[in-house]
């Protein structure tokens, strides 16, 4: 429902934020990770994902796109909730998390306070090839990356071409490229290899 919320950091803690926007305050629910990169700017910009129970409706931001496209993965796995992945990305970076997905390193993800063994190996298994295909093995794609990859990938698929095989031609041609690619310059470079 929210994408992002961008306006006047108000506060800061390392459990959440208040992002003033036109006037109203937003209490976000953050991860230290995002308390670490927010620092103390004055405007501030969190990716959001809105969470819906019968009881309450709770916000939770994001520093980057990348750490919020692995907090729905881990929401997704049966078991972790919002505030046990909130944990998660407290505990370990989204980089060290996804390579002890792809590693298969259980113990990386039993250190998290919450996370037994048989939930570190449900993570595994239920996430390794989804976030395989996110990282390119161990590789993590810049979010830039993947915010251009999003939007070649969309403009791709409305011109009729199949949306896997675009996928794995726009992967290849961002692992071989330099970070300067434009979105202009990946959907031209697919086209041509389509």
């Amino acid at each position: 429902m929210y994408s992002y919320f961008e306006g006047k950091l108000v506060q800061k803690t390392p459990t959440y934020a208040i992002i003033d926007c036109n006037g109203v305050g937003y209490m976000i629910n953050i991860s230290l990770h995002t308390f670490s990169k927010i620092k103390d700017e004055e405007k501030c910009k969190l990716f959001t994902h809105l969470a819906i129970k019968e009881d309450a409706h709770t916000l939770f931001g994001f520093y980057d796109q990348e750490e919020r496209i692995l907090f729905r993965h881990l929401i997704s796995v049966s078991g972790v909730g919002t505030n046990t992945a909130r944990m998660m990305l407290s505990s370990l970076s989204p980089i060290e998390i996804t390579q002890a997905i792809i590693s298969n390193n259980v113990s990386a993800l039993q250190s998290i306070k919450g996370i037994g063994g048989k939930t570190a190996q449900r993570i595994i298994l239920d996430l390794k090839d989804k976030i395989s295909k996110i990282s390119g093995d161990v590789e993590i794609l810049h979010i830039e990356h993947n915010t251009k990859r999003e939007e070649a990938l969309s403009a791709l698929v409305m011109l009729g071409f199949n949306k896997i095989v675009v996928e794995k031609m726009l992967d290849k041609i961002i692992r071989s490229e330099s970070a300067n690619i434009t979105v202009e310059q990946l959907i031209k470079q697919a086209l041509k290899n389509l």
